[in-house]
């Protein structure tokens, strides 16, 4: 397609020699359509006490006076957060109409995301209701997209809550033959020790557990699981609640770059916790956040690898380095020009030269920090590990509107990532599903990305995403032949790659 085209997305697409795979578009889930699938798997009872719990979530806040919200920090919900456009709402509730305009959307294949499942288990307090209605969610998942594999493909949920019941979960979704799981990377977690004085959970303080960093549980067995099954690792996990994002009377403010903020934590925790380095087969994909949080991550590891390796600390920060001799001879030289800093060089030098405590020597301070290693769990010897075991299996999902996806093809920052095509066809972002892929068009009639990167954005990247980890993923479906090709030629790319370094290798002297 040439530059300048633009049409409504079904004429974008006519254009393109290449299909269109929307990453993340979304379905809404009908509560008496879920019920049914709930008292079938798990019973009647089942049925009332997620109607209970579920339900009337945000009752308290609008029964709450202004005063009592500000005093409690009740949140702020979402509100009117889906279209009215009868047609679309439609087609976003029954499957058969979604297919039915997926030509019209200019979308050839639509991996489907949940609504209503994004937030099962993890507002259910009873694991074992959790389980069940996570079962029965996939279950419901699995039979209402089961006649129209060939161009549409729905994710199940998952809860990483527990690792024990997540394999379970996985195992399950798996033998329903969903091929997509759809999960959230961080868990709100109660801080132990206040079960000391608190003997309310709910009342106790809490953290956020990132899974693969200073958790409370090995994930290991999950990961393993991932790669047992050809699953990537989806996560749709938002920062909403956090202390941060806890405003009683704007929802917008709370919102704001609560994916991004999410999706920042987990994705750093398995860098740092080393999870890439030892699954380098499983990809992972962080969902609706964008991708320029992933870029100012990418460059920060980068900088703070160059600057807080083990060997760079030990050469120019570790304390004892310090020339006291020298400093002594400057400090005598211009510290005694102000009165307050004379007489002083003795208890300085002794134990107060540190900038974040006062009564520590030198000595002390490398001692309890000679084992100290943030990098620990990753071997990292150059920035080239550092894209290895970050961009080369991260994906991160935009939306259409999203000018931010540029800055992952734009070569002069060096930060090239794989940015995927997610439509959030279904939600109160998208008033006109037909607008969305000539929404994303724009990047390309702006100048700010390549054909080939759309290519990329809409089609190459999510087929590496599901494809280097099932390559059946895309069986059946209308767009099997240019996945295939396209795995092909990436792992061609690979081999030729990996000879290229075997002989660069062959020709070196330590070889």
């Amino acid at each position: 397609m040439t530059s300048g085209s633009a049409g409504k997305s079904n004429e974008i697409r006519s254009h393109l020699d290449h299909p269109v795979v929307d990453a993340d578009g979304h379905w809404i889930e009908l509560f008496p359509v879920f019920f049914d699938y709930i008292d079938e798997v798990a019973g009647s009872n089942a049925v009332d006490i997620f109607r209970q719990r579920y339900g009337h979530r945000f009752h308290s806040w609008y029964e709450s006076s202004e005063e009592e919200r500000r005093r409690r920090r009740s949140r702020r919900p979402s509100y009117w957060g889906v279209p009215t456009k009868a047609a679309d709402r439609a087609a976003s509730t029954i499957p058969a109409l979604f297919y039915e305009r997926l030509d019209e959307w200019g979308i050839d294949l639509a991996l489907v995301f949940p609504s209503i499942g994004l937030t099962l288990g993890r507002d259910l307090a009873d694991p074992e209701l959790s389980n069940a209605i996570i079962r029965s969610y996939n279950t419901m998942a699995a039979d209402m997209f089961s006649n129209f594999a060939d161009r549409m493909i729905p994710a199940g949920v998952l809860s990483l809550a527990d690792p024990a019941d997540a394999v379970d979960q996985m195992v399950h979704a798996h033998g329903l033959g969903l091929k997509m799981l759809v999960t959230g990377g961080t868990v709100p977690r109660t801080i132990e020790v206040d079960a000391d004085w608190q003997p309310e959970e709910s009342k106790r303080r809490s953290y956020i557990d990132t899974l693969a960093l200073d958790s409370p549980y090995d994930y290991d067995p999950v990961w393993r699981k991932f790669v047992e099954l050809g699953i990537p690792v989806t996560s749709h996990s938002g920062s909403m609640g956090w202390p941060d994002r806890n405003l009683p009377s704007n929802f917008v403010a709370n919102h704001l770059g609560h994916f991004a903020q999410s999706h920042h934590a987990f994705a750093r925790s398995l860098f740092l916790g080393g999870v890439t380095q030892r699954f380098p087969e499983l990809t992972f994909a962080f969902l609706e956040g964008g991708v320029g949080w992933a870029c100012n991550l990418y460059a920060d590891l980068q900088g703070h690898w160059e600057k807080r390796n083990r060997r760079y600390m030990d050469d120019n920060l570790r304390p004892t380095n310090l020339d006291q001799a020298e400093f002594r001879r400057l400090y005598e030289a211009y510290g005694s020009a102000h009165p307050k800093m004379e007489g002083k060089l003795t208890e300085i030098l002794a134990s107060n030269l540190d900038a974040l405590e006062s009564d520590i020597s030198q000595e002390e301070l490398t001692a309890r920090d000679l084992a100290s290693n943030d990098f620990a769990h990753v071997d990292i010897q150059s920035k080239d590990d550092v894209r290895r075991l970050f961009a080369e299996n991260f994906y991160f999902g935009c939306e259409a509107d999203d000018p931010m996806t540029a800055i992952a093809f734009d070569d002069r920052m060096n930060l090239r990532l794989k940015p995927l095509f997610g439509s959030d066809i279904s939600h109160f972002d998208v008033v006109d599903p037909a607008e969305v892929l000539e929404e994303a068009w724009e990047l390309v009639d702006d100048r700010l990305i390549s054909e080939e990167n759309f290519r990329q954005f809409t089609f190459d990247n999510v087929v590496e995403l599901y494809g280097r980890m099932n390559s059946d993923f895309f069986s059946g479906t209308v767009v099997e032949n240019q996945a295939k090709e396209h795995l092909a030629n990436l792992a061609k790319g690979n081999l030729a790659k990996g000879n290229g370094a075997k002989a660069e290798l062959a020709q070196s002297p330590l070889s």
